[in-house]
């Protein structure tokens, strides 16, 4: 199956790309990179540079129904930047509108207020984004990763880099049912 990540041109942070990436790399899955511009995505490592990934294709040009999920990844700058971006949110909701199942891990769920995909859902974030989330309709919770299947599709979510084993095992499985 191919998966979607799906990140700004800058303001990703890394290990929030690369472990995710690498789970679903391990269980014989395709990650694609998705950006709103071509190129390359410059990571970061908190508020340091990090390394530079190759994108694959940009969001206005991706066909949401060649992925089977979406990935998410988080970082302040990252979310903030996408939800700015008219396809990049489009993109997002229609995994939504299709069912498929949709992972966001510490700022990203940004992207999914934006999106107006959160009322009834029950998720975790980075915890200044709790109040965002519940003015979206959703019911903030304060732990490591959730699940929900309360709505069209399977949202799992996370808060922070420390979480990404939990994350990515809860991801992972939810993407084999796929």
């Amino acid at each position: 199956m191919d998966i979607a990540f799906l990140t700004a041109p800058e303001g990703t942070e890394q290990i929030e790309l690369t472990e995710p990436w690498r789970a679903v790399a391990a269980t014989g899955d395709r990650p694609s990179l998705l950006s709103t511009r071509a190129g390359t995505v410059q990571a970061f490592r908190h508020l340091d540079r990090g390394d530079v990934f190759p994108v694959d294709g940009t969001v206005a040009e991706a066909d949401p129904g060649e992925y089977g999920a979406l990935v998410l990844p988080g970082g302040v700058a990252n979310p903030d930047a996408l939800r700015l971006d008219a396809d990049a949110v489009a993109f997002t909701r229609s995994f939504f509108e299709a069912g498929k199942p949709v992972a966001a891990i510490c700022h990203a769920p940004w992207l999914l207020v934006e999106a107006g995909v959160l009322d009834g859902r029950v998720l975790t974030s980075w915890p200044s984004l709790r109040t965002d989330i519940r003015n979206a309709g959703g019911t903030w919770v304060d732990v490591p990763v959730q699940v929900c299947d309360h709505g069209p599709n399977l949202l799992i979510t996370s808060r922070r880099p420390d979480d990404l084993p939990e994350f990515t095992q809860a991801f992972t499985e939810a993407f084999a049912t796929v």
